[in-house]
């Protein structure tokens, strides 16, 4: 049996190397995907949060501004005064500036929820992206190995050739 010669070993191992490098790259694309999408989920389940937050917001502005007018009733009643004048003028107002406040905690929750969207498809971008990096790699691999299986082959022609000739010479 014949010994193996250095330059066989040379192209396995440029071989076994590229394939595992593929296959460590496509894992890590994989994984990169997988960690963009569950940031992606992380952002989305804090949008929920917060709307809920700013519902509940909302509905503990009303219910104060409900107490409100009804001591604003009570002590217009109780006084013996004619709902009409003052007394209005400040039920009104006491209701309109309840719509306010109660629009500026919408808007505030429409600019967190747009700003959420935002944060989730970003994570899911940045994901892809990296997934993307690492499939390049995994090709990079894949090449690196054919190149050094084509330079250990070409080495073990050249090799080949010197013993020939050196043979030749020989005789």
């Amino acid at each position: 049996m014949s010994p193996i010669n250095p330059a066989t070993i040379a192209a396995a191992a440029s071989v076994a190397s590229g394939f595992l490098g593929f296959k460590g790259n496509r894992a890590r694309a994989r994984q990169a995907e997988q960690i963009g999408e569950y940031q992606a989920q992380v952002e989305a389940n804090n949008l929920v949060l917060t709307q809920r937050a700013r519902a509940e917001q909302e509905k503990s502005v009303r219910q104060s501004a409900e107490r409100l007018r009804g001591l604003q009733r009570t002590a217009t009643a109780k006084s013996g005064i004619q709902m009409s004048g003052s007394p209005l003028q400040a039920m009104a107002d006491t209701y309109f500036n309840t719509e306010r406040d109660a629009q500026r905690v919408q808007y505030a929750a429409s600019v967190e929820a747009a700003r959420s969207e935002g944060a989730a498809a970003m994570r899911r971008l940045e994901g892809q992206s990296r997934a993307a990096g690492a499939r390049l790699a995994a090709l990079q691999s894949l090449l690196g190995a054919a190149s050094g299986y084509a330079s250990a082959q070409q080495a073990q022609q050249s090799y080949d050739l010197q013993v020939s000739a050196y043979e030749r010479d020989l005789r």
